[in-house]
């Protein structure tokens, strides 16, 4: 395999990307932009070399705890349980959730080999008794995976004193928070539920 086929093989890692699309982009880097190349390259060894996962919410960080779990102004008592970075982002930028995170990195998939291990729910389980909180709001999404995956969580937690919670109405079937807008947000977040 020549250098060309390997970089084109190395793009097909991103989501979404086919073959036609990964020799298009290797082309345009190599033909038009070799120095937007090179400023990729290394943004992609930084990010390789020096971010890792917050211990406490694990989200991506150059810290050992990222900026939100080292707020000391977030409310403790609440903590939203995310599938991924981009869940946790597009809730955070709706401005209208103050509390603490935790990222799943995912949902349970026995299929895909995705069990309560992968996704760190012994860990969760140890954060939610670590931290003085009251309500854990379940942000899953509203797939069939994200449902088994609250259900476990909320499973998980039916001996615990802390009030489970589960994102309500407004959002579609089949999507991801990413996806809605900050209307529909606001109406899920205020009209969640108890499942616990």
């Amino acid at each position: 395999m020549n250098s060309l086929q390997q970089l084109v093989h190395a793009l097909r890692v991103l989501p979404g990307i086919g073959q036609k699309s990964s020799e298009k982009m290797a082309l345009h880097l190599l033909e038009r932009d070799r120095e937007g190349a090179k400023v990729l390259v290394d943004s992609l060894n930084d990010a390789l070399n020096n971010l890792k996962h917050c211990s406490m919410c694990r989200v991506l960080t150059q810290k050992q705890c990222c900026e939100i779990c080292e707020d000391i102004e977030r409310d403790e008592s609440k903590l939203c349980i995310v599938q991924s970075p981009s869940d946790l982002q597009f809730m955070e930028n709706s401005g209208l959730f103050e509390g603490r995170y935790y990222v799943l990195y995912g949902h349970l998939s026995p299929i895909d080999g995705i069990g309560p291990q992968q996704l760190g729910l012994d860990k969760l389980a140890e954060f939610i008794h670590s931290l003085p909180i009251e309500e854990v709001i379940i942000a899953t999404h509203p797939t069939i995976e994200g449902d088994a995956t609250a259900n476990y969580i909320a499973h998980l937690l039916s001996e615990s004193q802390v009030v489970v919670t589960r994102l309500a109405q407004g959002l579609p079937l089949g999507k991801s928070l990413d996806q809605a807008d900050a209307g529909t947000l606001s109406r899920a977040l205020q009209a969640r539920h108890i499942v616990k």
